[in-house]
Order: C-alpha cells, then structure tokens, then sequence
C-alpha cells in the first residue's frame, strides 16, 4: 500500500521589517523536518531574498519561486517561496509602516486559503507588528483573532496557548490563556466560567496530540492567594471552581483554582502539564521565564493547524545578527508533530 504524502507546512515571516525573515530563513536552513514535510515560505519573493542576501548571519541559501502546486520536496538549501501577489513595496527595516502590515497581512491570508481549500495541512506564522498591522487597515489584535474572522468564528471561539518543548525528551508544560490579547480590565471583565471550561476543554485535546496520554492539567486563581476565601474578590467560588468542577466532570484530571505564584513553579517541576491561565501576563510572563526562545504559540479552537513564534518583530536587532530561531524551529517541529497525530484544533 503506498504510503502518504509527507504534509505540506506554510511559514510566513510577520512583519518583514522585523527578524521574522532571518529566523525564517535560518529555521529552514537548520530543521530536522524536511524529511517529514515539504515546507515552503509564503511572502514577497524579492523581499525574502532581499532580506537573506544583505542582513548579516544569515545561511547561505538558493531562493526559488514555485507556484503552491509544486509537489517537490524541501531541503536545507534551497527556500521555497509561494508568492502572496500583493504588490512589491520598499520596506524600510527596524520600523513600523503601513507597507510592512500590508505584506505581513498578505501571507497570513494566501497561507490560510491554501490551507483552508486542502493545499497545505499548517501554517507556522513569525511574528506580527500590531502597530503597522492597523496602519494597513487590520483593525484584529493579532493572528489569533485574524484567523478566526477568516473562519468566519467570533474572536473568542480561539484560544492561544505558549507550548513550551521540555530541553531534554519527550513532554513540555502548555499554558492555554482563557482571554486573548486585551486590555487587564476588559479581560476580567469578560472572564466567565464557559471560557474557562471551553480553553481547559481545547487544551487537553492539544496536550493529548501531543503527549499521546491523558494530561494533567490545573487552573489558575484570578486574585492573590486564591482570593483568601473572599476577601480579594469572589470571582474563585463564582467563577473558577464551577468551572474546574466540569471540566473534571467531563472525565479530565484537573486541579485549582490554585494561586497562580505558587502554580507555575510547580507546574515548571513536572506537577502538571497544561495550565489554564486567565489573562495574557498570567500565561506568558512565567513561559518566557522559563524558557522564551524555545517557546511557541499554538491557537486551538480553530479548523486547522497554526504555531507561531512566541516572541515580537525585534525591530532593535534587525540585521545584527542575533535573531535567534530556536522558537521558529520549535514552532515548525510542533506543527508537523500536530498534523502527524491527526489534531486539527
């Protein structure tokens, strides 16, 4: 019987002002997963060469434009660019501009269609810069909610997670966050225990993918100390216990509400894998403590597979050489990970 053709995975380079394009460029040139996908680069084929011949440390790569049907495979020199047909624009790079939204939004969108209609199975995204994003008329706050509107789904039926690959082996810790990128106000404000049941619910579906077991998972308090039995707030017994009571209820193991400064230290231990945090500093200021480089945003909730960069466009760096890739390459490695376990969100 023959066997399966490896899976197709789109990388697009966020902001090209940014580092996107050298971690892209050296991601490709360094990962381990030509072998089992074909990766292309979705973006403007003159800026991504642009962007490998003149910004230093770059590797030294052959860049071809292929149409998105070429069924060749990948490997470590030759990038592989399908172009978005957005008009070439002059780009200045370490800044914001309308141009670079505009470029950065153009390859989200081609790489989500050609997912979407069955041309690629995932999309690895770098990292976006909101600012020029709204400058190009993208009034979204980021990927997450961009592809939720391209599926037609209100921002909140996706959840962004920070996966964190353990150094050595298998396993890792995932952090789910049951609000998305807003204000701290609007995010409690907005905070409901169908949230926090829906982001518990996505996470161990993810962390089953990838764990091939049931995980362990934990929910973080809202307030200090787990609101002292009330008296920073109720929002624990309103709120949180209801919601981790249904979803152990639904058969998960799961723990809390459980103060959110002692939760991460013990989840950092191998406690727990997967933690639902509450807002986005709760999630992401211990992930990035821990291991920001190695870190990589996954959505969940939505039809497909999408990992992403977990940190910014680096303006202050750009072509000095220090973009480091280890987040693309953990992103890339995740993404055909998910796509070999079947997961689609």
């Amino acid at each position: 019987m023959p066997s399966s053709p490896p899976p197709t995975v789109l990388l697009t380079c966020g902001d090209p002002a940014g580092i996107g394009p050298e971690v892209v460029a050296l991601a490709w040139a360094a990962t381990a997963t030509h072998g089992r996908a074909r990766l292309r680069v979705v973006a403007d084929p003159a800026m991504i060469a642009a962007s490998v011949m003149t910004r230093r440390g770059m590797p030294a790569l052959g860049i071809t434009a292929i149409p998105a049907a070429d069924p060749r495979p990948s490997t470590a020199d030759e990038l592989l660019v399908i172009a978005t047909g957005e008009p070439a624009e002059t780009i200045a790079p370490g800044s914001a501009s309308a141009a670079g939204g505009r470029q950065a939004a153009a390859a989200v969108n081609t790489a989500f269609a050609l997912v979407r209609d069955g041309a690629a199975q995932a999309l690895v995204t770098g990292p976006l810069h909101k600012e020029a994003l709204h400058a190009a008329g993208y009034d979204v706050p980021g990927h997450t909610e961009l592809l939720a509107r391209s599926c037609g789904l209100p921002d909140d039926a996706a959840s962004m997670m920070l996966w964190l690959p353990a150094t050595h082996g298998p396993g890792g810790l995932a952090v789910v966050h049951a609000t998305l990128h807003q204000s701290l106000r609007s995010a409690v404000a907005e905070l409901s225990t169908e949230r926090i049941v829906a982001a518990g619910g996505r996470l161990a579906s993810l962390l089953t993918a990838l764990l091939a077991r049931p995980p362990r998972l934990a929910v973080g308090a809202l307030n200090p100390h787990g609101g002292e039995g009330g008296l920073f707030g109720d929002e624990e017994a309103r709120l949180i216990r209801p919601a981790v009571e249904r979803l152990a209820a639904a058969g998960l193991t799961v723990g809390g509400p459980l103060p959110a400064d002692t939760l991460f230290l013990r989840a950092s231990r191998g406690e727990f894998d997967g933690v639902v945090a509450l807002y986005h500093d709760q999630g992401h200021i211990p992930v990035k403590l821990l291991g920001m480089h190695r870190a990589v945003n996954i959505t969940l909730g939505l039809p497909l597979v999408r990992t992403s960069v977990a940190h910014g466009t680096a303006f202050d760096i750009v072509g000095q050489g220090r973009a480091d890739p280890t987040s693309m390459l953990s992103a890339i490695d995740a993404a055909v990970r998910l796509v070999a376990a079947g997961w689609r969100g």
